[in-house]
């Protein structure tokens, strides 16, 4: 399902792909996809659980590396995992603008900040942690704009930007 919606979001932009054409590319009834995910939203927050599983299930942090430094690394697998589908990523985020719907997604991603965060050995309970994950849910949305831009292959612009933005937040996440 997430594949096909990011198939679909590229070949066509995120606004005309309608649930029916997710559920014909993912080779499912209408029925079957409303059983798994039950709206525009839920298939974007799919999306974002897709890279979490995708950063999480990496290397295990190197427990004498920094936690700045392990966020960089979480961060930069999951930017490489959006990287064969930045068109897609592109006409997601630029389509979902003033979509109320893609208001899920970015809770989603709020979520997604915090598992980040405790991969990285940051704890993120109470009120400081939800704090943490906003701070990091900015950053790496002023990084994902870059990402987006960034066309080179090794995605300089993109690695020193997340550095200068973890610096600049590194205080704030108690690293």
């Amino acid at each position: 399902m997430v594949e096909a919606a990011l198939d679909l979001a590229e070949s066509q932009g995120w606004r005309q792909t309608t649930l029916t054409d997710i559920a014909r590319a993912a080779g499912m009834s209408l029925a079957e996809l409303h059983a798994r995910l039950r709206s525009r939203g839920a298939i974007l927050a799919a999306c974002v659980r897709h890279f979490d599983q995708i950063a999480l299930a990496g290397p295990p942090a190197d427990k004498d590396e920094k936690p700045k430094d392990r966020l960089f690394d979480l961060l930069m697998r999951r930017l490489e995992a959006l990287k064969p589908h930045r068109k897609a990523i592109r006409a997601m985020a630029w389509d979902s603008v003033g979509d109320a719907a893609a208001l899920l997604a970015l809770k989603r991603l709020l979520a997604s900040m915090g598992w980040m965060l405790e991969a990285a050995g940051v704890p993120t309970a109470g009120m400081a942690g939800l704090v943490k994950r906003r701070i990091l849910l900015v950053a790496y949305m002023s990084v994902l704009v870059v990402f987006l831009r960034d066309d080179s292959s090794d995605l300089d612009k993109t690695m020193a930007a997340l550095n200068q933005r973890l610096s600049l937040i590194e205080p704030f996440l108690g690293l």
